[in-house]
């Protein structure tokens, strides 16, 4: 390991080229098909094959079923690399306190940084202290280490405070990127529509390091089969290594790609029967009782029919205006896409628990001690909203603490949209644990209705208002004289060989639709419309809700048109496109609350699930206006094109 630290202009001032670095050019695997090829060179010596995981599910008997089916879709489908294109780069400082070492940092997940950083120092996780900054994005990008590291270690050894921001390209080419993936997926169904058996293999480029590599090739196959009840099931997820760029955690864990596949083969297989899309998926979508490919059944919290019953009507309106505008449009023509999504909330078929405080000072101050990061999803105002709803407290009373590993508890890493549902319900517990002690206090009756003025707690109840001035309590720890504590784990179960379990506490569940505009000549596509309706269980913050949905379509836009990381060519924002005001088409959001009972007052997850179902329903609007299925993302102008071209040669 070579470190160079002194002033920025120091740094910046010495030559890349007299760096006292050597090296001796190998030769690379390249991608999927170089990695998985017989006789390959190995990018890691103890993987053979270079396969860093195989994950299954196995539901029945998918080969046998397809016998019986009435139609059958079958197709493949690739994706590239995706840039996370958060705005602010990783940056952070560091400082050395007697044998103790802090970070300040742009994180996710501080308490994983604490304890990686402790194993690369050789130091004990007691001596590391975590602080996280204001976060300018993530989206999973910043769950692995990047700099928190080399800015710890030269601060140790220097005993001096120091800091690091990467630059743009430094920031593209050192982080990771969503999972490149090859899908192969085959669909059936009965005459009447109802789905009879998938097949679908996914592999995916994980780059020279795992990284979330495993966590992509175990999620996929879950949900390759979509939000639908399907009694045969073979899904497959693999994840090779290769010299390519590093992949790792993006918003959506590989599933995006998988929808992408699935979603499609619904569209192909309403095509064959002369069925509308939506009502093929209708007669499909998952409701309680129904047991996923994993065969758990779902008791609750299953609103994918109520979503889609909700556009409907906007589907229709849809279909209607493209057939209007088409039959005097020229080269330009529109289509309606449809498309749908299930997604797991929180880690798969693993421990999840978040445990958060609240306290309350001889002052009257009130402290929620949240180790749950906001990342710009705005959980610290979730979080304190439930706080304040489960206490009986306004939330104007409320300062947070967030994500300090020396004041706070683990609430867990901030992605696989768990924090409204995992850390809300812990913030939920919490909360009631000190309103308990604090009736305890007053004596008085469980709905009495607290109040604080100063130091002074009051409760009034049906006998009356009772008082106590918290000043006379001595404190207990640091300054609060009282503190409410809750831990939740949502139950799960491991998955069996067949990856048989129950992988996930509760699911979310979406439907979009996406009108498009193509431009036959020039090939571009233009997305006017997005009408999304999301299960969210219950909006604790109706606002935010509509805001991650909107940020996930804007987001999922870009996969599907635009957004291409091309390895040691694309090094900053002037190259590689995301979209931009002009490319956002009119949304709409509607929010159906199908309760989840686990959750902090019905809630669920929505960090992830506006993402997934926005890039294969513009897809199937783009085969709705020209006839053109589209196999590769992103669908930049020539691809279209040239894809078009063929299509008029063969039609």
């Amino acid at each position: 390991m070579l470190a160079l630290v002194g002033t920025q202009a120091a740094v910046e001032a010495v030559p890349e080229g007299e760096f006292p670095i050597r090296y001796t050019p190998l030769p690379p695997v390249m991608g999927i098909d170089a990695a998985a090829a017989p006789r390959a060179p190995l990018v890691q010596a103890d993987k053979p094959g270079n396969l860093l995981l195989d994950g299954w599910v196995r539901k029945g008997d998918a080969a046998a079923a397809f016998a019986s089916c009435a139609a059958i879709a079958e197709a493949t489908f690739d994706t590239g690399f995706v840039e996370h294109a958060y705005i602010e780069p990783e940056a952070g400082w560091a400082r050395r306190a007697g044998d103790r070492l802090e970070i300040h940092v742009t994180t996710q997940t501080p308490y994983m940084d604490r304890d990686e950083v402790a194993l690369v120092m050789k130091l004990e996780r007691e001596q590391i202290r975590i602080v996280p900054t204001a976060c300018g994005g993530g989206f999973g990008g910043k769950l692995d280490l990047s700099l928190q590291p080399l800015i710890g270690l030269a601060a140790w050894l220097l005993d001096k405070p120091v800091a690091c921001v990467y630059t743009r390209p430094e920031s593209m080419a050192s982080s990771t990127k969503r999972h490149p993936a090859r899908i192969h997926i085959k669909s059936g169904c009965d005459a009447s529509g109802k789905l009879i058996a998938i097949e679908t293999q996914a592999d995916f480029d994980t780059g020279a390091y795992a990284s979330w590599g495993p966590t992509v090739a175990t999620r996929v196959p879950i949900h390759a089969s979509g939000p639908y009840f399907v009694p045969h099931v073979t899904a497959r997820g693999r994840a090779y290594f290769t010299h390519c760029h590093p992949s790792g955690a993006f918003r959506g864990f590989g599933v995006p790609q998988g929808a992408i596949a699935h979603e499609a083969m619904m569209d192909e297989l309403a095509d064959k029967l002369g069925m509308d899309r939506l009502a093929l998926r209708r007669l499909n979508a998952l409701k309680a009782g129904d047991a996923t490919a994993t065969g758990q059944v779902l008791e609750h919290s299953a609103g994918l029919g109520q979503c889609l019953d909700a556009l409907k009507p906007h589907w229709d309106e849809a279909l209607a205006a493209c057939a209007a505008y088409n039959r005097t449009s020229g080269a330009k023509r529109r289509g309606a896409g449809i498309a749908c999504m299930f997604y797991g909330i929180g880690n798969t078929a693993l421990s999840n628990p978040s445990t958060m405080r609240i306290g309350l000072s001889a002052t009257g101050a009130l402290t929620l001690y949240n180790g749950a990061v906001d990342i710009g999803q705005g959980s610290n105002t979730i979080l304190t909203q439930i706080a304040a709803d489960a206490l009986g407290l306004p939330m104007g009373e409320f300062r947070i603490v967030m994500g300090d590993t020396d004041l706070t508890a683990d609430a867990g890493k901030t992605s696989a949209s768990r924090q409204t549902f995992v850390s809300g319900k812990a913030t939920e517990l919490a909360g009631r644990d000190l309103r308990a002690k604090l009736l305890a206090l007053l004596e008085a009756c469980a709905d009495a209705v607290l109040g604080l003025e100063g130091s002074v707690i009051k409760a009034r109840d049906a006998n009356g208002e009772h008082q106590y001035d918290l000043a006379w309590l001595p404190a207990r720890q640091g300054t609060d004289v009282l503190q409410g504590a809750g831990t939740f784990d949502p139950p799960t179960s491991p998955q069996d060989a067949d990856g048989q379990g129950a992988p996930y506490a509760t699911y979310a569940f979406a439907a979009q639709l996406a009108v498009v505009e193509v431009d036959c000549d020039l090939g571009t596509v233009k997305v006017l419309d997005i009408v999304a309706a999301h299960d969210v269980g219950k909006a604790i913050n109706p606002t935010q809700v509509e805001g991650q949905i909107q940020g996930g379509i804007i987001q999922g836009l870009g996969l599907a048109l635009m957004e291409e990381y091309l390895p040691g060519r694309t090094e900053n924002l002037h190259d590689y496109l995301i979209p931009t005001m002009g490319d956002v088409p009119q949304m709409k959001c509607i929010l159906i609350e199908d309760a989840e009972p686990l959750g902090p007052s019905g809630a669920k997850g929505v960090g992830e699930p506006g993402l997934i179902p926005t890039a294969p329903a513009i897809l199937g609007a783009i085969h709705h206006a020209t006839g053109v299925r589209m196999h590769r993302v992103p669908v930049l102008p020539h691809r279209l094109r040239a894809a078009l071209k063929r299509h008029a040669e063969t039609h």
